[in-house]
């Protein structure tokens, strides 16, 4: 059995215990480069979220979040067991551009603001009807909480689901604190939001046209 080689354990902590409190089965996947490792996990709403800790872990390995943790917590340096096949999500190009800045507060204005709004919705409904809390979660996650214009280019759409997972995962820092501004990144067809303390990606999903068989040109 190898070692996890992670030296930054109190953030590694920190990141996998956020994790395992949203998943508590969720893997996580270790990548180690030129002294640092990027942990990787996939959020139940699809989201893509990394962080950045020092020490040189595995080339690439994807263990279990919660036995990881329970590794660390404890102090030992053994790799738990491997469970490469669980990994099934594509990851975002290593190259990306920045395209705006926003700050620490305005998303967590907007994180608390979705999170009101489900709380209200579920406990007394829509214009006085029930609504399930899942349809209601689901719509305000779709909700696009910002659209950032770069100076040439295609407007970009960040959905709430990138702002309630770094704001999940603590990755803006503690409330109040003076953090620098969050990054909008756009890498391909994902779309990231650069927090201090870690990445939440997206990948835009393809919208389809779908045709009757007798009319498609090629039919």
């Amino acid at each position: 059995m190898s070692e996890h080689g992670l030296v930054g354990v109190p953030d590694a902590g920190a990141f996998l215990a956020r994790l395992t409190r949203l998943d508590p089965g969720a893997p996580v996947r270790l990548r180690g480069s030129t002294g640092r490792t990027a942990l990787w996990a996939r959020l139940p709403w699809d989201v893509l979220v990394t962080r950045e800790v020092a020490g040189r872990g595995p080339d690439d390995a994807t263990v279990s979040a919660s036995e990881l943790l329970s590794v660390l917590a404890k102090g030992g340096d053994q790799l738990p067991e491997r469970r490469d096949a669980q990994w099934r999500w594509p990851l975002p190009p290593p190259a990306s551009e920045t395209v705006e800045s926003v700050s620490a507060t305005e998303l967590t204005r907007l994180a608390a603001a979705a999170a009101g709004t489900l709380r209200e919705v579920s406990a007394g409904g829509l214009s006085g009807r029930a609504v399930g809390q899942r349809a209601v979660r689901d719509a305000l996650l779709d909700h696009v909480a910002l659209v950032v214009t770069p100076p040439a280019g295609r407007p970009v759409e960040v959905s709430q689901r990138l702002v309630q997972a770094i704001s999940r995962m603590g990755f803006l820092g503690p409330e109040g604190a003076d953090v620098p501004d969050t990054r909008v990144r756009v890498a391909g067809r994902w779309v990231g939001l650069s927090a201090p303390y870690g990445v939440a990606w997206l990948q835009a999903v393809s919208k389809l046209t779908v045709m009757p068989i007798g009319s498609h040109p090629k039919g």
